[in-house]
């Protein structure tokens, strides 16, 4: 991402909100319906998913920017859609996560504990990670199990978090659930990047930064092409935020130095 790219999108690019409205008034227009990552997992292991309808999985992963992510849900709310959305523990807002789980969106976990783990050890190799995945697991349980008594909300999904620690060591925080019986410990149903929701969709789609905004494609073209499709937001990429952009970018900048 070029530098006065990254000037702009954090720091002076216009709130693209209306973008997100025409976004789901448009799939409500042509006949999409609406399910959490709870509902479209339960269709998908009952069988029930119709082969006539259109479905759309918007989940939102909440990095940065609490504001933008209330904005998201006020307009939800307004247009009766159900969504899921990921906090990171640096991200939890318990009030608004009660209100989310009380419309009858969901709440979920985006985890971190890989990265955090080489960041406080000061690990630079992938190697060196590896035989900590047991130790890992273990906080990772232990924040779940936090996140769901201070929320007061059982935990269904989880979603791992990209740092730019996992890209420079090659590894996923994802890669400790590759352990079955951790998952069973969590009690969870399944973690966001599971094939179960990629082999159900005909495609996946995310937010980008500015210029971009979408890959591959965006939703609007996807909803004129295929049936089922899953969608990852960010909250950052919707509009600039100026404060709270210059608190992550500070807060990284320190972790690089620590690290």
């Amino acid at each position: 991402m070029q530098i006065i790219d990254r000037i702009y999108s954090d720091y002076l690019m216009p709130s693209r909100l209306s973008e997100y409205e025409q976004l789901l008034k448009q799939s409500i227009d042509v006949g999409f319906q609406h399910l959490t990552m709870v509902q479209f997992y339960e269709k998908i292991q009952s069988q029930e998913l119709d082969p006539a309808a259109k479905y759309l999985i918007i989940r939102h992963d909440i990095d940065t920017d609490l504001n933008t992510a209330k904005l998201f849900f006020a307009i939800e709310q307004y247009y009766q859609i159900k969504t899921t959305y990921f906090f990171r523990l640096i991200t939890m807002d318990e009030m608004f996560m009660r209100q989310i789980h009380e419309f009858g969106s969901e709440v979920g976990y985006h985890y971190e504990e890989m990265a955090t783990f080489c960041k406080t050890n000061h690990i630079k190799s992938r190697e060196e990670v590896l035989p900590h995945f047991s130790e890992i697991g273990e906080l990772f349980l232990k924040n779940l199990s936090q996140f769901e008594y201070q929320t007061h909300i059982k935990v269904y999904h989880v979603a791992a978090h990209g740092d730019f620690v996992n890209r420079k060591l090659d590894i996923l925080n994802q890669e400790i659930l590759q352990d079955e019986k951790l998952r069973q410990r969590a009690r969870i149903l399944a973690e966001a990047y599971d094939p179960i929701y990629m082999k159900n969709s005909d495609i996946y789609l995310s937010d980008r930064p500015y210029p971009q905004f979408y890959y591959p494609v965006s939703p609007f073209e996807a909803m004129e092409k295929y049936r089922i499709i899953y969608m990852l937001s960010h909250p950052r990429h919707w509009g600039s935020n100026p404060l709270e952009n210059l608190k992550a970018d500070r807060i990284r900048l320190v972790e690089s130095i620590l690290w």
